[in-house]
């Protein structure tokens, strides 16, 4: 039986587990036939109450295959791992390439503001401004730390908005803004698209105000102690698998 740890939680919502178990599957056996030990099925527990404690998987030793993020990666978890490349977000609006943008999405009183062909933060300021603020965690990069980058680039903070909320996940956070428990919500491009094709009724309350700008989209990791050759095969696999995004 293989000692290896394996888990794609950032986007692992309940209706699409037989799609990451899927996706799972295909890289799972794309790395058995170049003979690496692969785990059958993904890591969903890993603490005795049960539930995902990320930021234990991400520091397990055992850990052969992970998604991550760079906020947490900026605050240490990158002595822990080996990026091994990054997701493709082009099917999304607001992503390009391995580069994505977080959506800023308030109440609807109007149409969408489209993602800038640029990559360009978009914040009006005005807009904003005295807003509840919704997020998932303070580590997240999506969720508050580009949107705080990018209001230092224009001289403000996340003082701009007076009370901020966490909410623990993107999908909790969008309820909130739905259910006037807050009023905008920063959270991944990928995300939002989900949102939309998994709470169309939730979603069609919403609109997406304004943009973050791009930066580069969730990593795929392992562990330091995986062995130099067993990553290039995961490399290999990955890109065989279409994992990877061009270039």
């Amino acid at each position: 039986m293989t000692g290896f740890v394996a888990a794609l939680p950032m986007y692992d919502w309940p209706e699409l587990r037989v799609e990451t178990d899927a996706q799972w599957a295909r890289l799972r056996d794309a790395l058995r036939r170049r003979g690496v030990d692969a785990p059958q099925a993904l890591t969903r527990e890993n603490g005795a109450s049960g539930g995902l404690d990320l930021a234990a998987l991400w520091r397990d030793p055992a850990l052969l295959f992970a998604q991550t993020c760079w906020g947490p990666m900026g605050l240490g978890l990158s002595e822990h791992v080996q990026v091994l490349g990054q997701p493709d977000y082009s099917d999304c609006e607001g992503g390009e390439g391995e580069f994505y943008s977080s959506a800023l999405v308030m109440r609807r009183p109007e149409g969408d503001a489209p993602a800038p062909a640029d990559g360009h933060a978009v914040l009006p300021l005005d807009l904003l401004r005295g807003r509840r603020l919704a997020f998932n965690s303070e580590d997240s990069m999506s969720g508050i730390l580009a949107l705080a980058h990018d209001l230092e680039a224009l001289g403000e903070s996340l003082a701009l908005f007076p009370e901020r909320i966490e909410t623990g996940g993107h999908r909790a956070s969008l309820r909130a803004v739905a259910e006037g428990r807050a009023d905008v919500a920063a959270v991944d491009c990928r995300s939002w698209a989900l949102f939309k094709r998994l709470e169309p009724d939730v979603s069609a309350r919403l609109q997406v105000a304004c943009w973050t700008a791009r930066r580069k989209g969730l990593p795929y990791i392992c562990a330091r102690t995986i062995a130099p050759e067993t990553v290039a095969i995961l490399r290999e696999a990955l890109a065989s698998a279409g994992m990877l995004a061009a270039g």
